[in-house]
């Protein structure tokens, strides 16, 4: 062995019994003081431990959020572009793809005040107040429907708030029900009894992207191929019905026209577009946190839109409409696809002092979408 290695490993050694053993105490720093654990223990509990003392109210909140979180989560907490949805949702955990908000998935109020109060607004984290904090709290609980619009939140009555989703949780018990059934030995040759078989397609299970026209996407039209010689091939449109080809037009003439009897001056009903409802569908997502539809709909932030294309303004039983709203229904205002057209389209402008803060739809066809969706429901 040359002199170099001996060298290395006797100053390697030297090394080694020069450190401090593990267990002794290296001698830095000093026990944290009460004050400082407490300034890091932010993290409030269920039962309302940790809280600070203070209160908001819905409509404070409404200011704050509308200040501080719309332009990320929407005036209604509905969610803008890929931020998250804060209300709604309900009912729908069960769906291929649930909308999991504070009033259909969270199971306590406490990880709403917390998580506003330690992490948001996004960007400038725990600049929010204690009292701004339970106003925007109090507001997010009112965008559910879960409070009025005169309520005030305060560390007193904090733990009198259950979500709905309070009982939807349990605890974890994979580690003794499924992680047992994954520890045997793997099959590596041989794992299954005769040959594969084939059972379904994937235009069966419905997992086949499809043209507008309804075939598989990518798949020939209704077109004839001829062979033509090796490796070419034509495409021939196919021949028209017989029936289609044979049939002749009448052509009225002037004097016919002129003596036919007058077409009825009364309107004729079109039936909706299928197209333009199920854009409609998509396009109210922006109004599902505060307005129901459906079977069973009931009143939210805003009241159930059952039969509300051309019903008369102001007329749906146990909601209590602004004063503004109230003044127009006993003016004479209705509902009609003219009206309600815009009022979506600038709720502010068309009804100075509405409670909607909803800021509008400005595209035409979309306000139309959604007339035409809202005129299949039924009172």
């Amino acid at each position: 062995m040359s002199r170099l290695p001996k060298l290395l490993l006797g100053s390697c050694a030297l090394v080694l019994t020069s450190l401090p053993v593990a267990a002794e105490p290296l001698g830095l720093g000093r026990a944290a003081l009460s004050e400082e654990i407490a300034a890091w223990d932010v993290a409030i509990l269920p039962d309302g431990q940790g809280l600070k003392p203070g209160s908001g109210d819905v409509l404070t909140g409404e200011e704050v959020f509308a200040e501080s979180c719309a332009s990320c989560h929407g005036e209604f907490a509905e969610g803008l572009d890929s931020w998250p949805v804060l209300a709604g949702g309900e009912g729908t955990l069960t769906d291929p793809r649930p909308v999991k908000t504070i009033g259909s998935y969270w199971p306590h109020l406490s990880t709403v005040w917390d998580y506003v109060h330690r992490s948001m607004p996004f960007g400038s984290a725990q600049t929010m107040s204690v009292d701004d904090t339970y106003a925007i709290t109090a507001f997010l609980l009112y965008s559910n429907g879960l409070v009025e619009d005169d309520f005030v939140l305060t560390h007193e009555n904090f733990t009198e708030i259950v979500l709905p989703n309070a009982d939807g949780f349990y605890p974890d018990d994979r580690p003794a029900t499924e992680y047992t059934l994954f520890k045997g030995e793997p099959c590596m040759a041989d794992c299954i009894e005769g040959a594969p078989e084939v059972t379904k397609r994937a235009i069966d299970l419905n997992v086949t992207p499809e043209d507008p026209d309804g075939r598989p996407a990518g798949s020939l039209p209704d077109l004839r191929v001829a062979a033509l010689g090796a490796g070419e091939m034509t495409e021939t449109a196919a021949p028209a019905e017989p029936e289609a080809a044979e049939a002749e037009v009448e052509v009225a003439t002037a004097e016919e026209a002129a003596t036919a009897a007058p077409e009825p001056e009364e309107a004729v009903a079109v039936a909706a577009d299928p197209a333009l409802i199920a854009a409609g569908e998509k396009a109210f997502k922006k109004c599902a946190a505060c307005h129901k539809v459906g079977d069973g709909a009931k009143n939210a932030t805003g009241p159930h839109l059952n039969g509300v294309v051309d019903r008369v303004a102001g007329m749906v039983d146990g909601f209590k409409y602004s004063k503004p709203l109230t003044e127009m229904a006993a003016a004479g205002l209705v509902w009609d696809a003219a009206s309600l057209s815009a009022f979506l389209e600038n709720p502010k402008g068309f009804m100075k002092g509405t409670k909607m803060t909803f800021a509008g739809l400005k595209k035409p066809e979309e306000r139309d979408a959604i007339i035409a969706y809202l005129a299949t429901f039924a009172e």
